[in-house]
């Protein structure tokens, strides 16, 4: 049987929630997963989901998994595919699974007209950022994140709120 890519299903939400966990250990973020299977559950199996995800199986075992949602570049005038999480348990990394599974999404993009496959990864994650300059991926260093979130979020939301 060896390794597949699938869609997620119904049923999958507690496998995705466990490597979601893992991820975050592995990135040191613990602490920031509020996400349960309920959320999973309403966001990916929705009437219109706005976020999906892929299943890394290793003879039928899942192995890893991404998550990802169409965005837009203005730019190119086209949508691409944002890549959320991308994880593969570790004693099947090296085995063909993270390709697999971005081979998978850049499938995904090209049916879908899109212009870029694109993703964020910490600076400190060698083995990662090795593995995507090993697929020619670019990095973007040129570009800095930011992030409203919590009680910055909330204080914007209602100064909006207040000119309305």
């Amino acid at each position: 049987m060896g390794l597949s890519i699938r869609e997620a299903v119904p049923g999958d939400e507690a496998t995705i929630l466990g490597f979601i966990k893992h991820l975050a250990a592995y990135e040191k973020l613990s602490h920031e997963v509020v996400a349960s299977e309920d959320h999973l559950r309403a966001s990916l199996f929705c009437e219109h989901p706005k976020v999906f995800a892929l299943i890394a199986e290793v003879d039928g075992v899942p192995c890893g998994f991404a998550l990802y949602f169409f965005n837009y570049s203005t730019f190119l005038g086209r949508h691409g595919v944002y890549l959320e999480d991308l994880y593969v348990a570790p004693e099947h990394r090296g085995a063909g699974a993270g390709k697999a599974l971005l081979a998978r999404l850049a499938q995904i993009a090209r049916d879908n007209d899109c212009g870029r496959l694109e993703w964020w990864v910490l600076d400190w994650n060698e083995p990662a950022i090795d593995f995507y300059k090993s697929l020619n991926a670019q990095a973007m260093d040129e570009w800095t994140v930011f992030r409203l979130t919590g009680a910055p979020l909330e204080a914007l939301a209602n100064q909006d709120k207040a000119s309305q």
